[in-house]
């Protein structure tokens, strides 16, 4: 018995769902493998007509409009591998999510469009280069811009932490919840317990959280559990142990709607090294954003249209509205992005911020993974005598991944831009600050998959006090971060072909 009680927890441990799916996975791979070279061994009009497959794929992919640099990715695979390029790209190259999903989402999306109308004299007193932008969010989004609204931004998760337990405490109504992660430990057992309380009291309590970016952090009978305490719960997009890009596409929001006149939204997940109850990768430092008002609207609408695609269910928006009345502070516009559409919203607001840059620039992401048009943006913008500060992580949590963010340094830095690490530990914060009078705080890095491939979402804002904060937090920042100078650009010489290898295929990473 001494010895079998370690061995259990081992096993337990190492064969779980995650282990499972993946083994099978690459089973799978395998498999695929040895058919294809089996199909193609001495078969000279096997071999001709993969040949020619690919010719056509590449003349195709030179004449789509898609992102270059996406399409370069399937060129060099292409040239590299010519007999099974082709066929990759035809089985695993379209970027959106899977025929079900969208027309799901975009049936609920088409029947819900009056919600989300511009309301009248609502952006009256917005200058011209903000009224364009919150023009664009609110047609191609298509999410409005609010007044009567209020907004505070917390620096940390250890701040917000207690204020989150404290407003799901008041709900009376309902309490929705849509996160990326949610694992067990301290943070979420505080959220937990309130939930379950508030369910039992009648209060019509639901989540939803991303099955994949969860995977290792519930037990397999969450959901059973949630249930059984009246919680209503569903996986997004759950995981299959199948090869499928249509696992790529991920839930990556965070919000909670506490009675549709509360909401949360930014970096932070459900799980502990958010509120630095543990220590991960040094210091985690992140951000969030407190709505009161109307605009939360916005973040319930984004909530109950994932819910209604994912259930089926007909979902009433109206019994959901913002029942309470706050003084107007500065303009505030929620957001979303998601891959079922062609429309890179949340990559355009960033564009749009950075391109109406008159002073200043202020950027804290995790990943610095950019395209051509975004690293043309940030350099023309330091060219023009903008100062652009971006803070990235000191502390890696993806080596592959932090390798391409530093691989864009050099550029950056030769354009004028200021490139920061915080060196305290990891940053997760997705901040943009412009000028000192606009900014997003939300869940979207600068990277492929959040503009690409993940569902996501923000808050833009405009004359708000929280600007003020989150101006205030970024100083604080880069009194902690090491300024990175072209020197420490240079990495030896047996480490560029990784990087460059790396960078080639950063738009899958």
């Amino acid at each position: 018995m001494f010895f079998r009680l370690p061995v259990v927890r081992f096993f337990n441990r190492v064969i779980n769902r995650a282990t499972v799916t993946v083994a099978l996975v690459l089973l799978q791979i395998g498999w695929l493998l040895w058919a294809f070279f089996s199909l193609t061994a001495g078969k000279v009009w096997v071999n001709a007509g993969l040949n020619v497959l690919s010719l056509f794929i590449t003349l195709y992919l030179v004449r789509k409009d898609e992102n270059s640099d996406y399409k370069i990715i399937w060129l060099v695979l292409i040239g590299m591998m010519p007999l099974l390029g082709g066929a990759l790209y035809l089985a695993f190259g379209n970027k959106a999510p899977a025929k079900r999903m969208r027309q799901r989402m975009q049936a609920v999306e088409r029947q819900h469009t009056a919600d989300l109308a511009q309301q009248p004299g609502q952006t009256d007193a917005l200058d011209p280069a903000s009224r364009g932008l919150s023009r664009y969010v609110s047609e191609y989004g298509p999410y409005p811009a609010w007044k009567n609204s209020t907004a505070k931004y917390y620096p940390c998760g250890e701040a917000m932490y207690p204020d989150l337990l404290a407003d799901l405490e008041k709900a009376e109504r309902f309490i929705f919840l849509e996160f990326f992660i949610v694992r067990t430990g301290k943070m979420w057992k505080g959220v937990e317990d309130i939930l379950v309380r508030k369910a039992a009291q009648g209060v019509d309590v639901r989540l939803i959280y991303d099955d994949f970016g969860s995977l290792l952090g519930l037990p397999s009978d969450f959901v059973v559990k949630m249930e059984r305490a009246h919680i209503r719960c569903i996986p997004f997009n759950p995981v299959v142990p199948l090869v499928s890009l249509v696992m790529n596409h991920r839930d990556h929001r965070k919000i909670v709607v506490v009675d549709g006149n509360t909401a949360y939204t930014g970096g932070i997940n459900l799980a502990d090294e958010y509120i630095n109850a543990y220590e991960k990768h040094g210091y985690w430092k992140d951000s969030s954003i407190l709505l009161r008002g109307d605009a939360v609207w916005s973040l319930t609408t984004m909530f109950l249209t994932i819910w209604e695609s994912e259930t089926g269910s007909d979902e009433n928006y109206e019994l959901y509205r913002p029942t309470n009345l706050y003084q107007n502070d500065g303009f505030v516009q929620p957001f979303a992005d998601s891959p079922i559409d062609w429309e890179l919203s949340g990559e355009n607001v960033y564009m749009n911020m950075i391109n109406s840059a008159t002073k200043s620039i202020c950027i804290e992401t995790p990943y610095l993974i950019i395209d051509n048009e975004m690293m043309t943006a940030l350099c023309l913008a330091a060219k023009s005598g903008i100062r652009v500060d971006i803070v990235t992580p000191h502390v890696a949590d993806k080596w592959f991944v932090h390798e391409v963010t530093r691989s864009n340094y050099k550029q950056l830095i030769q354009a004028g831009v200021n490139i920061y690490e915080f060196t305290p530990g990891f940053i997760h914060a997705k901040v943009v600050v412009v000028d000192d009078e606009y900014a997003v705080v939300g869940t979207q890095n600068f990277d492929y998959r959040s503009f690409y491939l993940h569902f996501e979402c923000g808050v833009w804002m405009y004359r708000s006090s929280a600007i003020q904060q989150v101006s205030a937090d970024f100083k604080e920042i880069l009194k902690v971060s090491q300024k990175i100078a072209l020197e420490d650009c240079k990495i030896p010489w047996y480490k560029r072909p990784i990087r460059g290898f790396l960078k080639v295929f950063a738009p899958l990473m």
